[in-house]
């Protein structure tokens, strides 16, 4: 006799999933397109400034990572910023991101042009912000992210806050969210694993 197959989720996504509410892990897992903004999301906010005037910037590495996580899993990433920075510029080539949307003042309508060009509908497409200029692109997506240090106004309009504060790992966790609600963060656990034990690097 054979049985029906079962597919478990990974003990880390049952894990992760189980503080989240299942409305949120619904809109988590429509998402085919994930938009950041920058300062105060993947940066913490603060501005370096040099004696030549360059604008400084901080970026995680764990937030890079989740980024690429969710390219590999076929999941679209964008960034949108209001500002222009060539370090921007320099950070998303290097994590491979090739929509970067600099010098934005309409977050909604350019979040629009973005989702018809890119053929994926709002309820589709989550974004993650953390600031008045980030409103009308919160108050349109299917899932919409903030972090803690956000306006209440603004982390009102979103539907999930992360526990990490922007620029120290809340992209990351956003990101793992996205994955666990998709049942796509489990196969990257394991075949981490595995890369770690055959190359002794488990450290």
């Amino acid at each position: 006799m054979n049985l029906p197959e079962i597919n478990l989720p990974h003990p880390a996504e049952a894990l992760l999933l189980a503080r989240i509410p299942q409305e949120v892990r619904e809109r988590a897992a429509r998402v085919r397109l994930m938009v950041f903004d920058v300062d105060g999301i993947l940066t913490d906010g603060v501005l370096w400034y040099s004696a030549q005037g360059e604008t400084l910037k901080g970026f995680h590495v764990l937030d890079g990572h989740g980024l690429k996580l969710l390219r590999e899993s076929g999941i679209e990433v964008a960034l949108m910023t209001g500002r222009d920075s060539a370090m921007l510029s320099r950070r998303a080539a290097d994590l491979g991101i090739a929509e970067v949307l600099q010098g934005v003042s309409d977050k909604g309508a350019a979040l629009n042009e973005l989702t018809k060009r890119m053929q994926v509908t709002l309820d589709e497409t989550g974004f993650m912000g953390d600031d008045l200029m980030d409103l009308p692109a919160l108050q349109r997506v299917g899932f919409a992210v903030s972090v803690p240090g956000a306006p209440t106004y603004v982390s009102q309009a979103a539907h999930w806050v992360t526990g990490k504060a922007g620029g120290h790992g809340a992209a990351r966790e956003c990101c793992d969210l996205i994955l666990a609600a998709q049942g796509r963060l489990g196969s990257f656990i394991a075949s981490g694993s595995r890369g770690l034990l055959t190359t002794g690097a488990a450290q």
